[in-house]
């Protein structure tokens, strides 16, 4: 407990808020690393994810190729890059990992989004006369937000967590107190540095939720009737007065 308190105690401390390296310098290059990250993993994973749903074609490359990307080692893949391209592109190289972490749960929540459409709805646009780009940007892009966006939070979640590894080729970002505390035995700079993490963790996936949530159309929203449980017979006869 008094570990935690010490934590508490550097975070607070006036020296960790101003200056070179303080904290809102190291959440800043945190952030920024995480919203050109996500960002350029959206760019490419969403439309490729549209097309496979909308088409139905390429599914089980997609699928293939998402598992592939989640079994690559980010720690040694970055180090990798930095050998083979040298330590002055360390700052692309950063973001080159981090994007292929993120595209493979951008890529499957874009095209699940399109798979969980009822294929009756998609029919009914057809009968109704709408063209294929009518039909994608109308009817399967507006059903289909809610899952992409649970794709882009698993995403962002990964890439706040993975960008800690910057600090191991000389860049900022969180994970910075965590090594230097590692390195002179801080014990109360390694905690509150990790700490940090997670409270920015939970605030993007908080984010994300609330996005999540609020991209069900709202003709979806208005067809959910809630779950209504009744009482048993044995309970409503108890409770009904007898004659």
């Amino acid at each position: 407990m008094n570990l935690f308190l010490d934590a508490f105690a550097w975070i607070a401390a006036p020296e960790q808020w101003s200056g070179s390296g303080s904290l809102p310098q190291r959440l800043g290059e945190h952030l920024l690393y995480t919203v050109i990250a996500v960002g350029v993993a959206a760019l490419i994973a969403v439309p490729i994810g549209w097309l496979i749903g909308h088409t139905g074609r390429g599914r089980e490359f997609a699928v293939g190729l998402s598992g592939a990307a989640r079994a690559l080692p980010s720690f040694g893949l970055l180090f990798l890059f930095v050998m083979l391209v040298g330590v002055t592109l360390r700052g692309p190289i950063v973001i080159a990992v981090l994007v292929l972490l993120a595209i493979p749960p951008i890529l499957a929540g874009a095209y699940a989004g399109f798979e969980v459409i009822d294929r009756r709805t998609i029919d009914a646009a057809r009968a109704m006369g709408m063209t294929e780009g009518q039909i994608l940007w109308r009817v399967e892009v507006p059903l289909g937000l809610p899952l992409l966006f649970g794709g882009l939070r698993s995403a962002t979640l990964q890439v706040v967590a993975t960008a800690v590894l910057a600090v191991f080729v000389g860049l900022g970002g969180l994970g910075y107190g965590i090594v230097q505390g590692i390195a002179v035995r801080q014990f109360d700079q390694m905690l509150g540095s990790a700490l940090l993490i997670i409270a920015l963790a939970l605030l993007l996936d908080a984010v994300f939720a609330l996005l999540e949530r609020f991209a069900v159309p709202r003709g979806v929203r208005a067809g959910r009737t809630p779950i209504v449980r009744s009482a048993s017979p044995r309970r409503r006869a108890v409770a009904e007065p007898s004659a």
